[in-house]
């Protein structure tokens, strides 16, 4: 177990690493159109320091300094559960999948921070990435078990919601997991991380959330 657990570790790292790879390729290459192949050495159409930073990060979120996007999900219970729910309350709202090694390195700290931060208002919302086959209902049911089987495994504290692709769209496509939102007791995400961040990080942007915002 403990050699499958590495393995899915490093597939996951691998994944992320060759994702980074290929999009600052696409970028370098988006880089020279920007400049016409007789245009003279120091033309304004080359890019500045400024913007090729920019460019050159593509997992920083334009969702950060806006509301969170709204939704209902269903729960490992077929319940249905709002974002809008825990309105007033500071958030974190993490997309993972069972088959994700990072993201089972994030989980304990996550269901640590759930316990530690709690009593002061924080809810940590988990949404899963894995398929399900809507249009067969036996294999959606052994999908749902299967997920709910990995939450209990991992003695999730927090709620698990299914469905992420329903609604990643609106969250800026979550191309990579884990990708964490931090959402203040307003609504406003004041911090996000994509892939694996150290649990330090994660504190202090837990404690962003929790510290921005009125109180209810």
């Amino acid at each position: 177990m403990v050699v499958a657990l590495a393995f899915m570790i490093a597939a996951g790292f691998i994944n992320y690493a060759h994702r980074r790879l290929g999009d600052r390729a696409r970028l370098q290459g988006e880089q020279m159109q920007l400049v016409p192949a007789n245009a003279p050495p120091g033309t304004d159409s080359a890019p500045t320091a400024a913007e090729l930073a920019e460019m050159e990060d593509p997992y920083t979120t334009p969702l950060n300094g806006q509301q969170a996007p709204n939704f209902t999900l269903q729960d490992l219970k077929g319940q249905n559960v709002s974002l809008a729910s825990y309105k007033g309350r500071p958030l974190v709202v993490d997309f993972w999948a069972t088959w994700c090694g990072p993201c089972q390195l994030e989980i304990p700290w996550l269901e640590q921070l759930q316990q530690q931060y709690g009593s002061q208002g924080l809810q940590i919302i988990g949404i899963s990435a894995d398929d399900l086959d809507k249009g067969d209902p036996a294999k959606l049911f052994t999908e749902k078990r299967e997920i709910g089987d990995f939450a209990s495994h991992m003695h999730i504290n927090y709620p698990v919601l299914l469905d992420a692709d329903a609604i990643a769209d609106a969250w800026g496509g979550v191309d990579n997991l884990p990708t964490t939102f931090f959402i203040d007791r307003n609504g406003k995400i004041v911090a996000s991380t994509v892939g694996l961040a150290s649990r330090d990080e994660i504190v202090s942007d837990i404690r962003k959330a929790m510290s921005s915002g009125a109180k209810s």
